[in-house]
């Protein structure tokens, strides 16, 4: 199958390809385009779109409170709890005002966000 999603990958961005990748679909192709092109590549490609919040087309997406990755496992029947509590922790990382919902997504939105990381690193090397 052919998945697509916004370009400027985030943290749920990276998990549900993960996600899709190890539990969904082992031989997923992933496509990542402007926001303003999704729906209309999504038809061209025949891929199957997540994770656009602003399109209330995407039937993969946040949901009230939950991330894309929750939607996922949600859909998709993944019931693994250790599934379930890494989708905790990306939405925690993800969602602003969710931060209470796993303390490893503080750290998680940290690393993915590159400056974050590297002022981290700076001060630690002096």
């Amino acid at each position: 199958m052919r998945w697509i999603t916004r370009e400027n990958i985030k943290v749920d961005r990276v998990a549900c390809p993960w996600l899709i990748k190890r539990f969904v679909d082992r031989d997923a192709d992933f496509i990542f385009v402007p926001e303003h092109e999704l729906l209309a590549a999504a038809r061209r490609e025949a891929a199957t779109p997540f994770d656009a919040t602003r399109l209330p087309e995407v039937k993969l997406n946040h949901r009230g409170d939950r991330c894309t990755f929750e939607a996922i496992l949600e859909d998709f029947k993944l019931t693994d709890r250790a599934l379930e509590r890494l989708g905790r922790i990306v939405r925690a990382a993800d969602v602003k005002g969710q931060e209470h919902v796993a303390p490893e997504g503080l750290g998680l939105r940290a690393i993915a966000e590159y400056d974050a990381l590297y002022a981290y690193a700076s001060r630690q090397a002096g």
